[in-house]
């Protein structure tokens, strides 16, 4: 049956066109808010003197709130029908978080921040797969949510594109007015989906044409402990969020290492060239010492961007490209446009092949797509290697967008717990991506950055090979229409 045939027989799948392209914007908004700062925040922080363990902590510690507060967050969204006030809520609260880090970037604060942001990042997940489920029923689930990717993804194009640029002409704090700005978009546009086209019933799973049903108060873990085929599904998304979770963030903090360690360079031949003069060697063109001076390459903070120039002056001519991709804000905007506009159509192709052969196969394709990323990332040290490795992350992430939510609505269908167990499942994946950054950044401290990402490319393969191991046990959840 076409999809335009089952939403014609069921009004809960007949929202007005309104609800649905504000519902589109608000996924278009919320794309630069969830995260917060997101990969940017290890770039400010850089910049702040801050070490790679350090951030990698604070990052570990808002991961670790968010995944406490995922699984009841998740049976609120079932058991509530403001699901459109949660949304506008967590909205301002990561406004506020993250414009306390511009003004007071020290760790309390900054810590503060991550826990807010990633208490705000649990609840908006569930809300939104709430209020989707709600607009357009189980029938149109798969479509829909393919449409709400691609406007994600769209809204991370958006975001990115516009904090490098804005970025590298005015510095950070244009990232930070940025974010703000589109999180006010998100409030508006929640606030244009009408409630009366939500049906909190079908939002929350239950059969509208069932009589009776289970409406008690959502059961969280109880949920994700009776259902063996979710319990692998979480376990698997686990180890892939620890093989995940650090990567991007590292890719930008690579750069603004590597910016750093230029400066340092520049400073030390800066103040080695009279010496070296003095016995005979040649002077250095005094242009170039003006020049030099003049980019205040020493003074600009690391990590950081001033108007118009890199975060350091590049100390050999250098292309456009190989200048924008020095610079450690421009560097983290492409790392996330690549994988943004390669998200989009894979998320729209997705849910057209769930419709038809199910989620296995989705979730196989995404599980492959992150330790090859890993490993070209790990043994290419280049800032080229960005392109294939952020397509590679737009291939897992488009995937899992869709294929994660639609599986879980799929396993739970009837229950009236689908937002519970989806947050229960985001809870046990948030351990990994929690732990992530935390450990990554130490290894970075001691064995490098590549060692780095082959260790999150293992802890990926691991995930794969517990997915191939579990498929006769979730073979028959995953099956297609």
């Amino acid at each position: 049956m076409s999809i335009a045939s089952a939403t014609a027989l069921s009004p809960a799948t007949e929202p007005k066109s309104r609800s649905l392209k504000a519902l589109g914007a608000v996924n278009f908004f919320l794309a630069d808010v969830r995260d917060g700062l997101g990969p940017f925040l290890g770039i400010f922080l850089i910049g702040q003197g801050w070490s790679t363990a350090t951030i990698g902590l604070v990052m570990t510690i808002g991961g670790i709130a968010g995944m406490l507060a995922t699984t009841p967050l998740g049976a609120l969204a079932d058991a509530s029908k403001a699901k459109r006030f949660m949304v506008a809520f967590c909205a301002g609260l990561v406004i506020v978080a993250s414009l306390a880090i511009l003004f007071l970037p020290n760790f309390t604060f900054v810590t503060a921040s991550q826990i807010a942001t990633g208490i705000a990042g649990a609840a908006i997940g569930p809300a939104i797969a709430g209020l989707t489920l709600g607009l357009v029923g189980q029938a149109g689930l798969a479509h829909q949510l393919g449409r709400n990717e691609a406007w994600n993804h769209g809204g991370n194009v958006f975001a990115a594109a516009g904090a490098g640029f804005f970025g590298y002409e005015f510095g950070l704090t244009a990232v930070f007015i940025l974010m703000t700005a589109m999180a006010v978009g998100s409030i508006a546009s929640i606030l244009m989906i009408d409630p009366k086209d939500i049906d909190h019933d079908v939002a929350r799973g239950l059969d509208p044409k069932a009589e009776g049903g289970d409406k008690e108060a959502p059961s969280g873990f109880n949920v994700l402990w009776k259902s063996t085929p979710l319990l692998i599904l979480a376990a698997t998304l686990m180890l892939f969020h620890f093989g995940n979770g650090a990567m991007l963030p590292l890719l930008g903090q690579q750069v603004a290492s590597q910016a750093e360690s230029g400066s340092a360079s520049s400073s030390a031949s800066a103040t080695a060239a009279p010496g070296a003069s003095s016995q005979g060697a040649t002077p250095p063109d005094a242009s170039t010492q003006t020049q030099a001076r003049t980019d205040g390459a020493t003074t600009i903070a690391p990590g950081q961007s001033t108007a118009g120039r890199p975060a350091t002056a590049p100390v050999q001519q250098h292309s456009t490209l190989q200048t924008l991709l020095s610079d450690p804000v421009s560097y983290t905007a492409a790392t996330v446009i690549i994988a943004q506009l390669t998200m989009i159509p894979i998320a729209l192709l997705a849910a057209g092949f769930a419709r038809k052969r199910g989620y296995f196969l989705l979730l196989i394709a995404a599980l492959v797509a992150l330790p090859v990323r890993g490993l070209i990332a790990g043994l290419w040290p280049s800032h080229f290697a960005l392109i294939p490795v952020q397509m590679l992350d737009g291939i897992g992430a488009g995937l899992l967008g869709v294929a994660v939510p639609g599986l879980v609505a799929r396993i739970l269908k009837g229950t009236g717990h689908i937002n519970a167990g989806l947050g229960a499942v985001m809870t046990v994946q948030g351990i990994g991506a929690s732990l992530s950054p935390a450990i990554a950044g130490v290894v970075v401290s001691r064995y490098g950055f590549s060692v780095a990402y082959l260790m999150l490319a293992g802890f990926a393969i691991l995930g794969l090979l517990l997915w191939l191991i579990s498929a006769p046990k979730v073979a028959a959840a995953c099956k297609g229409d």
